[in-house]
């Protein structure tokens, strides 16, 4: 038995509507709803389980920096430049309120995009190489 962390099963993200929000990440970002109440809805999409869970009015999952700057607390991965401008066409395309792509200064590019509650989150050009290593072969799924 190994003694150490091995994934993040699941992610929790704050929202008012959770039948809204449900509808919106399978409608705008492809997530399988597996399960849903009045209270959360459990979506599965980029090889994780989230849970919409109604909240209180106003909250977010996003938090200030030291700068003053609103940040995001999830960057999803895509597998190359190519792939980042696709979807954020796509994102684009679908009504998703989407940033820029923008250079960052490090490897790959970044942009950033909201939920309908004002989650905000970043995808990023440059997919891990172990997550490469060990699932490309299937797909991401």
């Amino acid at each position: 038995m190994s003694e150490t962390l091995i994934r993040i099963g699941t992610t929790y993200i704050p929202v008012s509507n959770v039948e809204l929000s449900c509808e919106w990440y399978v409608g705008k970002l492809g997530a399988k709803c597996t399960y849903q109440d009045s209270d959360k809805a459990i979506v599965n999409f980029a090889n994780q389980s989230f849970f919409l869970v109604r909240s209180m009015n106003n909250q977010s999952s996003n938090f200030i920096d030291h700068y003053g700057k609103e940040h995001f607390s999830i960057t999803f991965e895509v597998d190359g430049l190519s792939a980042l401008e696709t979807i954020h066409k796509a994102f684009k395309d679908k009504g998703i309120r989407v940033g820029e792509i923008e250079n960052r200064g490090h490897a790959g590019r970044n942009f950033v995009f909201y939920d309908l509650d004002g989650n905000k989150f970043d995808v990023w050009s440059e997919s891990s190489p172990d997550f490469k290593e060990k699932y490309k072969e299937k797909n991401y799924e």
